[in-house]
């Protein structure tokens, strides 16, 4: 009779063991799926970041205007002073929230 007891404790105890073990297994399995999850998306921001940079350092047609029609230079000097002038209005933009976010800090 003590034998059984001394069984009946150890599978018990095992099978206890088992589920606490198989519970913690299942909670990290869950926990990588959600952490590559996370990687695949900033491996896409990167990947979308890189093929952006990529487009920006292609050459761009910087060849002589000298003896360009002046209505096709005028265009594109007014297409970069507008992509110029953008930039600094997002420039401006993002200092004025930095200021005002560490205005915040010295209030």
């Amino acid at each position: 009779m003590l034998w059984f007891g001394v069984w009946t404790l150890l599978v018990v105890g095992t099978l206890v063991g088992a589920f606490f073990l198989g519970r913690r297994l299942w909670r990290s399995a869950t926990a990588f799926a959600a952490e590559l999850g996370r990687a695949a998306a900033a491996a896409q921001q990167l990947a979308d970041r890189v093929e952006e940079l990529r487009l920006a350092a292609e050459p761009r047609d910087t060849g002589t205007t000298l003896l360009a029609d002046p209505a096709v230079v005028r265009l594109r000097y007014d297409a970069v002073r507008a992509a110029r002038h953008a930039r600094r209005a997002e420039r401006v933009e993002r200092h004025r929230r930095t200021w005002a976010s560490w205005g915040a800090y010295w209030r």
